[in-house]
């Protein structure tokens, strides 16, 4: 199963991390991944002087935008899948 967690400290909060959590559900779900992906919300991935939010895949650090997510998701995650 693949982990991939994002941070919703006060930083990543202010940075839209409840939006990226959100369309990473909703992306999940549609590629019907829910089974092969767990998501998980950290409190701080310690990369707050950055832009974006932080989120790890398999434990390789990224920091993405909220607009970002779908781009991400495909060229990562997906990838990663196969």
């Amino acid at each position: 199963m693949m982990e991939v967690n994002v941070c919703v400290g006060t930083s990543c909060h202010l940075n839209g991390s409840y939006n990226v959590v959100q369309i990473l559900q909703q992306l999940i779900e549609e590629n019907m991944l829910h089974d092969k992906i767990e998501l998980k919300a950290l409190f701080c991935m310690k990369q707050c002087n950055k832009k974006g939010v932080s989120v790890s895949v398999c434990g390789e650090s990224y920091r993405i935008e909220p607009e970002g997510v779908k781009t991400f998701f495909d060229n990562t995650i997906l990838r990663q899948m196969k």
